[in-house]
């Protein structure tokens, strides 16, 4: 069963598949937490594809909102007011990855190389407003562009953080790939996987300009060039870029254990960014009727 196929599957577990091209790349979106299920060019894919249908394994692909990565506990203080969301991690206790990646997001708007996809989180348990989230994955010459437009459309207060989880892929093991990234600091974690310091990158977090090798990463980096930035990734001739604008101050790195892929993780905010620590600061807070509007990509 093609993408096409599918567009009107009923079902498929992620909902509709929203298949777009333009300038030799393709992708597929699904209608299940905006996902971006598969990404190609000239027939060769950039990320690891799910398989139409299969549910998103690791977060693969999945839009991270209104959070990313992870709430020790699922517990944290906003405007004095404390919070409890559910634990989804449950082997380390902690709340991941936000409440939109299992949610049906509403199409706005389909055409030959653009879908755009809404999406309103209305308030639950351990989440105290409302927030409206405007998605757009457009194709063209220059690669994937996704710009998301979040507003608060409530009448409190809310913390936020948004980021995306693509596996990049290329020919072979990530061992012999060579990676280039501007992020000279790094949170340093405990084994949950939350912050206790950022410190200066050394030895295996150093990504400046090295062949990857053998290291095993799930780390989070920050103290980039302050403005919009790329980390490339090559492999003989092959090449991927992964861009992100200002408003990503972060990156998650993460190998997984097949080595087949790397994913790399565009964040506006650190773990654990709700609560106060060493990536607190990294948190956005949006009024009522305010908004953030935000770009990242991929490119050959």
């Amino acid at each position: 069963m093609t993408s096409s196929d599918a567009q009107n599957h009923p079902t498929l577990p992620t909902g509709e598949q929203y298949e777009i091209s333009g300038g030799g790349y393709c992708a597929v979106v699904t209608e299940q937490g905006a996902t971006l299920r598969a990404l190609s060019h000239d027939g060769v894919d950039l990320i690891v594809p799910t398989a139409v249908d299969a549910v998103p394994t690791d977060a693969r692909g999945q839009q991270l909102l209104p959070w990313p990565n992870r709430v020790r506990d699922g517990r944290y203080v906003f405007d004095g007011q404390p919070q409890q969301l559910a634990i989804n991690e449950v082997e380390r206790g902690n709340a991941i990855h936000g409440l939109a990646r299992w949610s049906m997001w509403r199409l706005v708007e389909l055409g030959q190389d653009t879908v755009r996809q809404r999406l309103v989180i209305a308030p639950q348990d351990g989440w105290p407003g409302m927030l409206e989230a405007l998605l757009t994955h457009h194709l063209d010459a220059g690669g994937m562009t996704v710009h998301l437009a979040a507003r608060n459309v409530g009448t409190t207060a809310v913390p936020f953080g948004y980021a995306a989880h693509p596996y990049l892929v290329m020919t072979g093991s990530i061992d012999q790939w060579q990676v280039s990234s501007p992020f000279r600091t790094c949170a340093v974690v405990d084994e949950r996987l939350l912050p206790v310091e950022v410190a200066t990158v050394q030895g295996s977090t150093d990504l400046s300009d090295t062949t990857l090798g053998e290291r095993h990463l799930d780390t989070a980096f920050t103290g980039g060039p302050g403005g919009s930035w790329q980390i490339q990734l090559r492999c003989g001739a092959e090449r991927r870029v992964l861009w992100a604008d200002e408003h990503f101050g972060w990156v998650q790195i993460y190998t997984p254990d097949d080595r087949s892929s790397l994913a790399v993780e565009p964040m506006t905010c650190g773990p654990d960014a709700f609560n106060e620590g060493p990536t607190h600061d990294s948190m956005l807070r949006l009024e009522p009727g305010s908004g953030v509007e935000m770009k990242w990509g991929i490119h050959l």
